[in-house]
């Protein structure tokens, strides 16, 4: 293994409820879904900004997918060694990413962080 390999992200899920919520969402936005973790996992987190990605603050990201069925939003942290973590995707109804979704994130984080 190069040095290089070693270094690259990995975008997973935090469990199997977060993979329905992405199994939810209709192929076009789970598309980009895979395009965008694509480039986190290829250039890093730092590399990666809006129209992409967004800070959402308390150590979350929200990854930005539109399509014409709507929109719909994948919250995530990073966490040690190199890792993406989605917490929550959910499809967006308010032009704003609501309190309740950023809540049900940050509990599913306390999973993870040890």
């Amino acid at each position: 293994m190069h040095y290089h390999e070693r270094m690259k992200w990995r975008v997973e899920t935090l469990n199997v409820t977060v993979d329905g919520e992405l199994a939810a969402l209709d192929s076009h936005l789970q598309g980009k879904f895979l395009h965008i973790a694509e480039l986190l996992e290829a250039f890093g987190p730092h590399h990666v900004r809006e129209p992409y990605v967004k800070s959402l603050g308390n150590k979350l990201w929200e990854m930005r997918l539109k399509g014409p069925s709507g929109i719909a939003r994948a919250i995530y942290i990073t966490v040690v060694d190199r890792r993406i973590v989605v917490l929550h995707v959910f499809t967006k109804k308010t032009e704003k990413t609501p309190r309740s979704a950023i809540d049900k994130a940050l509990a599913r984080a306390k999973e993870i962080e040890s």
